[in-house]
């Protein structure tokens, strides 16, 4: 079965976006890989405000080579977007109920992993529904004092084990988690 991955930048104190939605403080190392990243997924989850900002995101000319094949991985990839507004796009899929259940359907079909864009909305609902396969937090070296927090209102705790720690030149360390399994009733007999 596909994995849905929750791959993000998050500061040192725990924001995923300054306190007016900037993210001017995320790194970009050639070392980091993202290309590989983005070649082991064929689909990415957004929620509306991030696919409208995103989504269809073109870096500007000057941009460097590495951040021009990026974004065209990234807009080659089958788009998804969770919205109360069901709405035509001939770029995206909309779901606008009973995301639990699509979110297993697409799961279950042939394909590559998932990667769960976000924004914050869009991570904290999956969080609650336990619809994360993989968490993927790239820590970087900076710390805000306010913004988007990562873990808000979470309706309990989640635990997880480390199965990975990448290290960049940048100092941005990167943290791979996988939840931990619910035991059952026969795992105490």
């Amino acid at each position: 079965m596909r994995k849905v991955i929750l791959d993000l930048a998050v500061t040192l104190d725990g924001f995923i976006e300054g306190p007016n939605g900037e993210i001017d403080w995320c790194i970009m190392d050639d070392d980091m890989n993202l290309d590989d990243f983005i070649s082991g997924i064929d689909t990415i989850f957004y929620g509306r405000v991030s696919y409208d900002a995103w989504g269809n995101f073109q870096p500007e000319a000057n941009a460097s080579p590495m951040e021009q094949m990026i974004w065209q991985g990234v807009h080659s990839k089958n788009k998804v977007v969770f919205s109360s507004q069901n709405r035509q796009d001939e770029k995206a899929t909309f779901i606008s109920t009973d995301i639990a259940n699509k979110v297993v359907e697409i799961k279950e079909q042939e394909g590559k992993d998932i990667w769960l864009y976000g924004g914050a909305s869009l991570i904290r609902t999956f969080i609650n529904l336990g619809l994360i396969d993989q968490y993927r937090v790239s820590v970087h070296p900076i710390a805000l004092g306010s913004g988007k927090p990562l873990f808000d209102n979470l309706k309990e705790r989640i635990r997880l084990n480390l199965i990975k720690t990448n290290v960049f030149k940048s100092g941005v360390v990167q943290l791979i988690y996988e939840p931990e399994a619910t035991p059952s009733l026969t795992d105490f007999l």
